[in-house]
């Protein structure tokens, strides 16, 4: 399984842009180590033998990791994140990093270091961001499982633009090492083909680490609890979220599912959220955070 998706991101790589680093030989390695797992008849780790992928905002002991920043392009760490760590305990077959935009920043994955990911389906639209290196991977077929963080939309945004399964899950859920720059706003979560394999890699990232002090005990998450559907959840939509221009065939998408729901037997309800401009709100968090973070760097790049 290992190889064969090696040859399919030599292959679809170089013009999808996915990746930014590929790990093939650690890649077989941990491969190896899940075969030999395997054939000795013992219990296995949940993610043995499943190729997977880090956003390369994630610290990864010995591989390259970027950030998307001419100011980390060589930054090699010498630890790894706590969902690095927790993804390799649950025997996930690392693939390499997957391409962001600098810092995490925008809702488009393109950089000064190795430019823009495309959409797998169609060459030169984006695949949404930041997390679209990884959408991109997972729908392209370059790994069944991708891991994301989402601030304002970076997981959510390029699932839906490139045809994925991703939630940014609530906040404590998966330990996050070092703190991101927005603090809070910030989770990490999984993008997958589907919503099974989804609860298998954040069943596997979810859990404390001494690190974050915002980490939780996990939620007892189990491929079982996908199957007694939704009947009674409560579901709020907004065609516009209270501000947006919403082209109309969209709008007509997001009714259409809300009257999915409905028949689910899921309560519904449209929403209409007070909010002018929440762009503006958010980059001045944001602008405000960068800039203190990293007030002794800028120099070093211009």
């Amino acid at each position: 399984v290992t190889e064969a998706t090696l040859r399919r991101i030599e292959t679809l790589n170089p013009s999808l842009n996915a990746y930014i680093t590929v790990t093939a030989e650690r890649a077989l390695d941990d491969a190896r180590v899940a075969e030999t797992q395997y054939e000795s008849g013992d219990p296995v780790p949940p993610l043995a033998g499943i190729p997977g992928s880090l956003k390369d905002l994630t610290a990864t002991k010995g591989v390259r990791t970027t950030r998307g920043s001419l100011l980390t392009a060589d930054w090699v760490p010498d630890f790894d994140a706590p969902l690095a760590e927790s993804l390799q305990r649950a025997g996930m077959v690392l693939l390499g990093k997957t391409n962001t935009p600098e810092l995490g920043w925008k809702g488009d994955t393109s950089n000064r270091v190795v430019g823009s990911t495309h959409n797998p389906w169609r060459h030169g639209r984006t695949p949404g961001g930041s997390s679209g290196g990884a959408s991109a991977a997972v729908v392209a077929g370059l790994g069944p499982l991708s891991q994301g963080t989402d601030g304002a939309g970076s997981i959510r945004i390029p699932a839906g633009l490139s045809g994925a399964f991703g939630f940014k899950p609530t906040w404590g859920s998966v330990p996050q090492y070092p703190a991101s720059v927005v603090q809070t706003l910030s989770h990490a979560g999984p993008i997958t083909r589907s919503v099974g394999d989804a609860v298998l890699m954040l069943a596997a990232m979810a859990g404390p680490d001494a690190r974050d002090r915002a980490s939780m005990p996990p939620e007892a998450l189990s491929l079982d609890d996908i199957e007694g559907g939704i009947k009674g959840l409560r579901v709020a939509w907004s065609s516009d979220l209270g501000y947006a221009a919403v082209d109309p065939a969209v709008a007509d998408k997001v009714a259409a599912a809300a009257r999915r729901f409905e028949e689910l037997g899921c309560t519904v309800e449209q929403a209409h959220p007070d909010v002018e401009d929440p762009w503006r709100l958010v980059h001045t968090m944001w602008s405000t955070a960068f800039a203190a973070y990293f007030r002794d760097s800028v120099d070093q790049v211009r």
